[in-house]
């Protein structure tokens, strides 16, 4: 790590203008959070594997910036070159260069690496002193960077309609519709779930994620796709051409955009008229958390539309095709857990004397017999893809199974590496997040349990996390509320104890640009709760959750209401809560929806699973 660290310092001593300092944000060429081997560039530098982060090196320091997901593991994987920025605690990048670097300091960073919001904030922030950020014309890390991965070359799919839902002119159509009412004459889309969501294309470009290392130009009468052509088959180029969609080299995009930006980018065949969309404008569109500062420059930034993607409330909102899909998928899905957890509790029993998942005692103790015999967090995580894997339309991962015991556990993103993960500990909490990749939609779910005897604390939290979980996913919402407004619902429980985590307990409210936006119908959240306690144990429970109208009594100032739908099914382990805690509303909840869980499994369920099933979904009761 320091042979690194000194030969970008000696890059930057040589640098025109020398560089007093070098940001290396976690991102790609298109603002991504979780990014392709080749452009783990952060993490190549500091040797922190988190998903989000910002290194920073200065002439005698270095310095990594993360959110609270990854405070526990960044302290683990830092060496002592490097010092620990905990967002949300410590000053943000911007405040500390501009407080502690030299007037006039030269901040370098790849302009293709950062978004034009960050890379705005940051120039505000140093002209203060009179810093400067230089964008690098090569990226810094990539020249010290020996073995570096190649790029993937794997080729595009399209993906069928039936899945879709929506066709591509369709979509087109809207977005065009949007161009015209905003006055602009073009959108330039740089992330990558946007151009996969919008041309109906996917691909393999970066792991768990299904799309391809693409950007996309729209205008009022054209539209472009810049992918490696390498990667497009003759079929792929037809459904293109079919389209009236232009397939250009990956790095033309750059060239493009300079010809966009003086109206001189046409297609090099006719296509359909789309003359009713034609708008007289010089205005160009740009969502600023997306588009990366390298096209952006390219553009006259006075007569950009910076505003957020046009693209991302269609998306968010899921047509009735991919609804029916997304729930198909979870019902699989949720089968493949279950199958699981009797696998596991079967296991934890006969090789490590546990008492199981229904038995609340110590373990006698027993081991496997052999090295080979083990369990470890990894070996059970492959056996949980395994099962997934015998599932209808399956394509992969959504992201690197977090399949963690005891105090690993408390690693909000841990991920078992062979070799140093844990074997698995009937005494101690597992926590299990992990989710697949389906034709027809992507499923994430996360459930605790214990195989021995939990203690009263441990079981004092769990129950503390599912009556938030419950709360979050029972509550009903006047239209126009923003999943960040929803998040004490998650969190009062665990405030109750003086408890709290540092991660949002749904999708929406740990993304800052998402905070503000207003739930809707059809759209998907995630439910998940959770307690970590570091060096002792994790508790994390969640479920999708789904955005429906809801039928209420009244309805004050005519606005509407909302409601979730749960999509996620399995069972809930009922020997960590202490139904003593549970109201009678909450007690109802779990036995309707252990009945529920158990009436749709059933048909994927042999008869050793269904009974297992049938127990773990009992109703329950408190005697008074």
């Amino acid at each position: 790590m320091s042979e690194i660290l000194s030969s970008l310092r000696s890059l930057m001593a040589s640098h025109s203008p020398p560089l007093d300092a070098l940001v290396v944000p976690s991102e790609d060429y298109h603002q991504s959070e979780y990014v392709s081997a080749r452009d783990k560039r952060r993490e190549f530098v500091s040797g922190f594997t988190g998903s989000a982060g910002l290194a920073l090196i200065t002439k005698n320091e270095a310095r990594l910036w993360t959110d609270g997901r990854y405070f526990l593991q960044a302290t683990q994987q830092l060496s002592n070159e490097w010092t620990l920025m905990r967002m949300g605690e410590d000053p943000l990048l911007e405040v500390w260069m501009s407080d502690n670097l030299s007037e006039e300091a030269n901040i370098g960073v790849d302009p293709w690496c950062v978004s034009v919001d960050t890379a705005n904030r940051w120039n505000k922030s140093f002209a203060k002193k009179n810093q400067k950020l230089i964008p690098t014309t090569t990226d810094l890390v990539d020249e010290v960077w020996q073995n570096r991965p190649p790029s993937q070359t794997s080729p595009l799919a399209v993906h069928p309609l039936e899945f879709a839902g929506r066709s591509v002119p369709d979509k087109l159509e809207e977005l065009r519709s949007k161009l015209k009412q905003e006055n602009a004459r073009g959108y330039v889309i740089a992330a990558l779930d946007e151009v996969a969501w919008l041309y109906n294309i996917r691909g393999t470009d970066v792991a768990y994620c299904p799309v391809a290392h693409a950007f996309a130009i729209v205008t009022t009468d054209s539209a472009f796709l810049y992918v490696d052509k390498k990667k497009v088959s003759d079929e792929v180029s037809e459904y293109f051409k079919g389209l009236g969609v232009e397939v250009r080299e990956y790095t033309d995009v750059i060239s493009d955009v300079a010809l966009l930006a003086s109206d001189r980018l046409f297609l090099s065949f006719s296509s359909k008229s789309t003359k009713d969309m034609e708008v007289d404008s010089d205005w160009l569109w740009v969502d600023p958390a997306k588009c990366c500062y390298a096209l952006y420059s390219k553009l006259d930034a006075d007569k950009v539309l910076l505003q957020p993607s046009p693209l991302s409330l269609p998306k968010a909102l899921k047509n009735p095709v991919e609804l029916d899909g997304l729930k198909k998928a979870h019902v699989r899905d949720g089968a493949a857990v279950v199958q699981y957890l009797v696998w596991l509790d079967q296991q934890m029993q006969e090789l490590y004397g546990a008492s199981g998942y229904f038995l609340e005692a110590e373990s006698n103790k027993k081991k496997p017999t052999s090295e080979t015999a083990k369990l470890t967090e990894l070996t059970v995580s492959d056996k949980l893809e395994s099962l997934r894997a015998a599932k209808e339309h399956f394509r992969g991962l959504s992201f690197p199974t977090i399949s963690s015991v005891g105090s690993n556990a408390a690693i909000i993103h841990y991920s078992p590496e062979a070799g140093a993960c844990a074997e698995m500990d009937p005494d101690k909490i597992y926590l299990c997040d992990s989710g697949a990749q389906y034709l027809d939609g992507t499923t994430d779910i996360t459930r605790t349990v214990h195989f021995g005897k939990p203690s009263a604390h441990e079981k004092d939290c769990y129950t503390a996390v599912f009556k938030g979980h419950v709360a979050l996913g029972n509550a009903r919402f006047p239209k126009g509320t923003s999943g960040y407004t929803l998040d004490i619902l998650a969190r009062a429980p665990l405030w109750k104890y003086g408890l709290d985590y540092r991660h949002g307990p749904h999708q929406v409210s740990f993304r800052p640009h998402a905070r503000n936006v207003p739930l809707q119908a059809s759209m998907t959240v995630t439910d998940e709760p959770g307690y970590y306690e570091d060096g002792n144990f994790g508790i994390r429970l969640e479920n999708v959750l789904v955005v429906n109208d809801a039928e209420t009594e009244f309805n004050f100032g005519d606005k509407g209401y909302l409601q979730f739908e749960h999509i996620t099914w399995a069972p809930y382990q009922v020997k960590l809560i202490n139904l003593e805690q549970l109201t009678q509303e909450e007690i109802e909840w779990l036995n309707t929806y252990h009945l529920k869980c158990k009436d749709i499994l059933a048909p994927f369920m042999n008869q050793t699973e269904m009974e297992w099933l049938k127990k773990a979904t009992e109703p329950v009761s408190v005697l008074v």
